[in-house]
């Protein structure tokens, strides 16, 4: 099967927003637009394409990232089909609980399409999802949708995203009219107005700017030039001598600055009305980059050690990325993949870097949300799922054997909730362990453990509605009847202190003994200095390691303990940390420096040396002055006035600190910082206290030490 399109007909992008701002609405629009979906389906009708599960349809929001694949030719190519360009689009949930599918889609995405609502500019979950682009470094085009909609500010709006979000924002166009009086926009490069007619809109229809609008115009294109041409010299001597520069060169110039994430376009419509989706889509293909415009993907040689680079080419050796897992109800296994170089084959045997095997690929799917194509070969820059695949998991690597590279890890968030989940029959209890070992191998922010103590099965995510969507998957997916128990905090433990503790593990018995001594001072551990660009610095002194929330140093000196027992004392100090010393909550965010000790020549071991390191780390922490942790969450509650000094009250009753009061329409906009604790059923007191007219949106923050009068309360209950 030959390639479709050439790599640089391609587009790999993702629609991106808060929950609510119009997503699905848009890439419902797209797929009519690009000919693969016959009739528009409606989120309020539980009709969206992309909405696919059953959860969402009854829900309205999106939970899990569609993959879509179509063809799409732009509105100023007249229907020419030689210009046709392939977009494979993911369509990304806006809901804080579901924010891994951005993270992890953020990776495999070369450009992203951002969508905010008209009337409420920057919402909290679009500055998270704005994060992770900026640390995926993918380029961007905002999209100001619902400008229909009652309260619509297109300058309000776009002033949000340049004082939030980045300055870097430009007007690429201004809207015709707000609110019942929108009709379309005007693209201030070609100095066109655009109006969209016939059946849902499908007729872009260009005229002059209309006298009204012309004076605006013309004062932001000169700003939409000025920043286009600021990073070429050339063009800028050419624009201060007052030349005119040609329309072809201020597109080429502009692509370059989007795809190096210089310049992000702002552009509006209402997706809903059918005003302005095609004129995004052109934008994508004009400015959005291919494969090609990428530099090679990086990876390590597992067996040098060494980086290598991929060139996004067909002929390169395979490396292709494994990033999301979803499980079937037809098929079984479905793994999604990206494919950086080379070409993917169905049949053929590869390594799995992540497991260090073969993998045989049987089938290969093209996804059209929750339709399949079945195709035999994915080529370079497309994105597809293999089904069945019995050992690929998520951020693994498939490449021959003969050109190993191993392609970056996905790091997601830690889970901030937990739940005790009960099933309800013994027929169910044999079924539940299946369905939540797959559950939590799609979904790497959901966990699952055993309570040592009660023997009681423990589920961990982002939030209640994240547990309450789980637990209903697995009755409709898996046919597991359970139930959730009452939502519990996410605890951690840390010290605030230092201490120097030494710890001999011994013990004669008849035989060989057992000796293990260390000393060891902990303290708290200090964040990693950070690079002028931001990215954290990867290379430690050769005696340091580091990982998520644990520094080990190891200073010994002389060989006093010899270092084949450095695993094991490592192992140890890990195990002690799993158990904090007051309510028995994971500890984090310790330095432990491991500065002497002795060995036995006979009686030493890994295991008294693993014992000695555990005991010694639980006895000084518990001198370091031990403290709880909490997760707090930012909270935006947006309300009318009159409930104002209510909803304050109240957030302040929950030991909140109010940070901001804003103006948004007519609306009130709250943002304050509040213990999850304090949260759970917040939404239901919400709608009560304001006649049900307020909402709120909550998302994970920090950790913060927890008060003590709160802290011997959690202690008491773990008792």
């Amino acid at each position: 099967m030959a390639r479709k399109h050439p790599i640089e007909k391609m587009r790999n992008f993702g629609i991106v927003a808060h929950v609510d701002a119009g997503k699905t609405t848009t890439s419902e629009r797209i797929l009519y637009y690009t000919g693969e979906s016959h009739k528009i389906g409606e989120v309020h009708d539980g009709e969206a394409v992309t909405d696919w599960m059953e959860q969402e349809r009854e829900r309205g929001i999106t939970i899990t990232a569609a993959a879509i694949s179509c063809d799409y030719i732009p509105t100023y190519a007249k229907g020419d089909k030689e210009a046709s360009i392939n977009f494979n689009i993911i369509d990304t949930p806006g809901h804080i609980d579901f924010t891994a599918e951005v993270k992890r889609s953020m990776y495999v995405l070369d450009g992203a399409v951002v969508v905010f609502d008209a009337a409420a500019g920057v919402e909290p979950q679009t500055e998270t999802n704005w994060r992770y682009a900026d640390e995926a470094g993918v380029p961007r085009i905002c999209f100001l949708n619902k400008m229909d909609k009652l309260g619509a500010d297109f300058e309000t709006a776009y002033a949000s995203i340049q004082t939030k979000l980045s300055n870097k924002a430009v007007r690429l166009q201004i809207p015709m009219g707000h609110e019942e009086d929108h009709v379309g926009a005007i693209d201030l490069l070609k100095m066109k107005a655009y109006t969209f007619e016939g059946e849902m809109g499908k007729d872009v229809v260009e005229s002059e700017i209309p006298e009204q609008y012309k004076a605006d115009a013309e004062k932001y294109r000169g700003e939409l030039i000025e920043r286009i041409v600021e990073s070429d010299e050339e063009l800028m001597d050419k624009y201060l001598g007052g030349e005119e520069i040609p329309y072809e060169t201020l597109v080429a110039q502009l692509r370059k600055a989007v795809i190096a994430t210089e310049v992000f376009p702002v552009m509006c419509g209402s997706a809903f009305k059918n005003k302005g989706v095609q004129l995004v889509l052109d934008a994508v293909v004009d400015y959005l980059p291919a494969p090609t415009d990428l530099p090679p993907v990086k990876g390590i040689n597992p067996d040098t050690g060494e980086e290598v680079e991929r060139e996004p080419s067909d002929e390169a050796p395979l490396s292709a990325l494994a990033f999301k897992l979803q499980t079937d109800p037809f098929v079984g296994q479905l793994t999604f993949i990206r494919v950086y170089s080379g070409v993917l084959k169905s049949g053929e045997t590869y390594l799995n870097t992540g497991t260090g095997k073969k993998e045989r690929i049987g089938r290969i799917v093209r996804l059209m949300a929750d339709k399949r194509d079945e195709i035999t070969e994915v080529y370079t820059g497309e994105i597809a799922a293999v089904v069945g695949a019995k050992d690929l998991k998520m951020s693994h690597t498939l490449c021959p054997a003969d050109a190993p590279i191993v392609l970056e890890e996905m790091t997601f968030p830690e889970p901030v909730i937990s739940a005790r989940v009960e099933p309800k029959t013994k027929a169910d209890q044999e079924k539940m362990g299946m369905a939540l070992s797959k559950l939590s191998d799609e979904d790497p922010t959901f966990k699952v453990h055993t309570d040592d103590e009660t023997n009681e099965t423990v589920i961990s995510g982002m939030g209640e509605l994240h547990l309450d969507i789980l637990v209903d998957r697995m009755k409709r997916e898996f046919g597991v009847d359970a139930e959730l128990g009452r939502p519990q905090v996410a605890y951690r433990e840390t010290i605030q202190g230092t201490a120097d503790v030494e710890n001999k593990y011994i013990k004669q018995t008849g035989g060989r003994g057992q000796y293990g001594h260390v000393k060891i001072r902990i303290a708290p551990l200090q964040p990693e200095p950070e690079q002028v660009e931001g990215e954290k610095v990867k290379k430690q002194a050769n005696n340091i390691e580091r990982e998520d929330h644990f520094e080990f140093i190891n200073n010994i000196k002389g060989g006093v303990i010899p270092s084949e027992y450095m695993g094991a004392i490592k192992k140890g100090l890990k195990e002690a940390m799993s158990r904090g010393v007051l309510a028995g909550y994971p500890m984090e965010d310790i330095s432990v420096d491991l500065y002497d000790g002795s060995f036995h020549d006979v009686d030493s071991s890994e295991v008294a040396f693993k014992i000695a390191a555990s005991q010694a780390l639980q006895e000084a922490a518990r001198q370091a002055n031990p403290a709880i942790l909490e997760p707090i969450m930012k909270v935006e509650v947006t309300t009318p006035e009159q409930f104002m000094g209510d909803v304050t009250g109240n957030l302040n009753s929950k030991r909140g600190m109010v940070e901001s009061m804003d103006d948004r329409g007519n609306a009130k906009v709250i943002t304050a910082k509040v213990p999850l604790s304090e949260m759970f059923g917040y939404t239901t007191q919400l709608r009560s206290m304001t006649e049900g007219r307020a909402n709120a949106t909550m998302e994970f923050s920090n950790y913060a030490v927890v008060p003590k009068n709160v802290a011997d309360e959690i202690i008491a209950q773990r008792g």
